[in-house]
């Protein structure tokens, strides 16, 4: 078990808190709760209502998109990764899934703590956009590299 000195060391390692006044930091590991999912288990799925984001403490974490073809696996997420924020951010329905690759252990933070840690602390909203443009910008490239590969299969 998990001591709250470990957990706020374990916060604080994610760029996005590590700014964060570590008295702030400690009410927010103490409010958090520690998960654990073994390999093959869901964290939430895409279309859910978004209650809270993790924070990936040890193992691996797939991103997958749902689509009517099946999934598809779009991104990969290992120790002190922060994931599901967008759905709370947003008020939107989760975007993906996450699934543990590996045996996974995961500070969950409910919402309405990640929502004040933010009012609290304006820069750490601007933070969170920050590493959100960056997750749209690589994504768009990503994008943009799969539709310039596929027209020039199609010219072959």
């Amino acid at each position: 078990m998990a001591t709250l000195v470990q957990e706020v060391d374990i916060l604080r390692k994610i760029p996005l808190f590590s700014g964060i006044d570590p008295v702030k930091l400690k009410l927010l590991a103490f409010a958090s709760e520690r998960v654990e999912y073994d390999t093959g288990q869901n964290l939430f799925r895409q279309g859910e209502v978004g209650d809270a984001a993790y924070v990936i403490v040890h193992g691996v974490a797939d991103i997958i998109v749902e689509t009517k073809d099946g999934e598809i696996p779009v991104a990969e997420f290992k120790d002190n990764a922060f994931v599901g924020e967008i759905a709370i951010l947003c008020d939107v329905p989760r975007t993906a899934t996450v699934r543990a690759k590996t045996k996974l252990v995961v500070l969950k933070i409910k919402k309405e703590h990640f929502l004040g840690l933010i009012n609290d602390f304006p820069e750490l909203g601007i933070e969170v956009m920050r590493e959100l443009a960056s997750r749209l910008s690589n994504t768009t490239n990503e994008l943009s590299e799969t539709r310039r590969e596929l027209e020039q299969s199609k010219s072959k």
